[in-house]
């Protein structure tokens, strides 16, 4: 796995401010979030990222309604990984599987941050049948835990230690090619997390597709959230 260096401390320094920043650009950006072409009502499901809960997918989700399509968020709290969704993800697979059988159609999987990181792990192991398509935002997976700023903290909260064979395991069946369209947004200005971790260089089919602005803002970007809208527009690929 590829070996990145995490984010200078100046950005690390700058994520909360920059984040406000970013929530306040939100309100001025209605028309051109406005524009970005309907949805078909295909169901999505959204993963929030390390420490946070589906309040911090609350614009997000509601954008994506109004453009017409069917969203619910993961549900499980406080996202503290495999405390969350268990070491093998089952209860992630699970949530997964019942949304897709309750729409019946395979559902697309957008995650922030480790939220990113889990979609890549359930379409894994759930497949085409399952899983339509995945959606990262900010989430390093193509990197180790310590392309991050944000790896003593996961360990801390997850109970996992970054160097568990189990966990080096599976971040190799992370990072490998999905079998289903995927694409990674990711920021060279994100403070959190190495931006180049954020997608695989040379991975097949993978559309990586940068924006600016911070980690912790990431949710809720007018850039971010009109990306969102038109690659899930594009069937997949971005535009």
């Amino acid at each position: 796995m590829t070996t990145l260096a995490p984010p200078s401390r100046l950005l690390w320094a700058a994520e909360l401010p920059r984040a406000a920043w970013t929530l306040a650009e939100l309100v001025g950006a209605g028309a051109r979030l406005r524009s970005a072409p309907p949805g078909d009502g295909r169901p999505l499901l959204l993963l929030p990222g390390l420490i946070n809960t589906d309040r911090s997918l609350l614009v997000m989700a509601r954008y994506l309604r109004r453009l017409g399509y069917r969203v619910e968020t993961l549900g499980f709290g406080r996202n503290l990984g495999t405390r969350t969704v268990g070491a093998d993800g089952a209860r992630l697979i699970a949530r997964v599987a019942d949304y897709a059988a309750r729409s019946g159609a395979p559902v697309t999987l957008i995650g922030v941050s480790l939220g990113g990181i889990m979609a890549r792990l359930a379409a894994h192991r759930l497949g085409a049948a399952v899983v339509r398509e995945v959606i990262t935002i900010a989430s390093p997976y193509a990197a180790g835990p310590r392309a991050t700023n944000v790896w003593r903290t996961y360990q801390l909260v997850s109970g996992e230690r970054i160097d568990d064979p189990a966990l080096l395991a599976r971040q190799a069946e992370i990072a490998a090619p999905l079998p289903v369209p995927a694409t990674a947004i990711w920021s060279a200005s994100d403070g959190l997390v190495n931006g180049r971790a954020c997608y695989g260089k040379g991975e097949p089919g993978l559309r990586a597709i940068e924006v600016k602005g911070s980690h912790v803002g990431a949710p809720f970007r007018a850039g971010v959230l009109r990306t969102v809208a038109v690659v899930l527009a594009a069937g997949g690929h971005a535009a």
